[in-house]
């Protein structure tokens, strides 16, 4: 078995245009020189401007996935992408945490895409609260935050970048905020906000899980990984960016 690379896996939904979920993750983590490893959550048919379905897989299939990956590969860390409502998340991160307790978590919570086609079961939100306290990070964007602000779920541990992207007023800047501190994160580079892109909500999260299995701290990763993230943005004028 390779031992160069630190194993990093990604549990998230194939999108067949490559521009986000699984495929998007493994671009990110093969740029990152990190070896990645795919657990699909559902089957969509999407193109970069619109979701028009989703199935769901199996999901005695998918626990049955991570045991056999987490138990051949030691997994440093951990992207979690579309899930479909509470009770998934809960099983999922309990299988992880059973087999390696110290493995990084980082959830991109996709309630609904762009497009404004629903993932998560909004019903399920608030039993939420536990699981969210054996995740390392979550990723929302300033609307997903306001409606997990809105359920009480932040008086867990876990920590939460807010991206900026969908901000009125200073766009671009995301928040972390880690152990009760806020840190700012500045956009390197300010015209990149102007350069929308499907999927570049799971390329951060997998992105900074990759840092984070190559030994960074939290800050560290998700600034590394906002200086990833523009690149990709300002890759091309296109919905489809390029990972470089």
């Amino acid at each position: 078995m390779q031992t160069e690379r630190p194993f990093v896996m990604s549990i998230a939904g194939y999108d067949p245009s490559g521009g986000a979920g699984l495929l998007a993750d493994i671009k990110a983590f093969e740029q990152l020189k990190v070896q990645g490893l795919g657990v699909c959550t559902a089957m969509t048919v999407q193109t970069e401007s619109e979701c028009l379905s989703l199935e769901w897989q199996s999901f005695n299939k998918i626990l049955s996935t991570i045991d056999v990956l987490m138990k051949k590969y030691h997994v440093e860390a951990v992207k979690i992408g579309v899930v479909k409502d509470a009770d998934y998340i809960t099983q999922m991160i309990e299988k992880i945490k059973s087999i390696n307790a110290e493995a990084k978590i980082v959830w991109d919570p996709v309630l609904k895409s762009t497009s404004e086609f629903s993932f998560f079961d909004i019903n399920t939100i608030s039993d939420l609260k536990n699981v969210l306290k054996q995740m390392d990070l979550i990723t929302p964007n300033y609307n997903e935050y306001k409606i997990l602000q809105k359920a009480n779920l932040f008086e867990s541990s876990c920590s939460v970048l807010i991206k900026g992207g969908h901000r009125e007023d200073k766009i671009g800047t995301d928040i972390l905020i880690e152990n009760g501190k806020e840190i700012s994160i500045q956009p390197n580079n300010k015209t990149s906000v102007y350069y929308p892109k499907h999927g570049s909500g799971c390329v951060l999260s997998s992105t900074i899980a990759a840092y984070l299995a190559k030994g960074e701290n939290l800050e560290n990763a998700c600034r590394k990984g906002k200086q990833y993230i523009e690149k990709f943005l300002t890759s091309n004028p296109t919905l489809l960016g390029f990972h470089s």
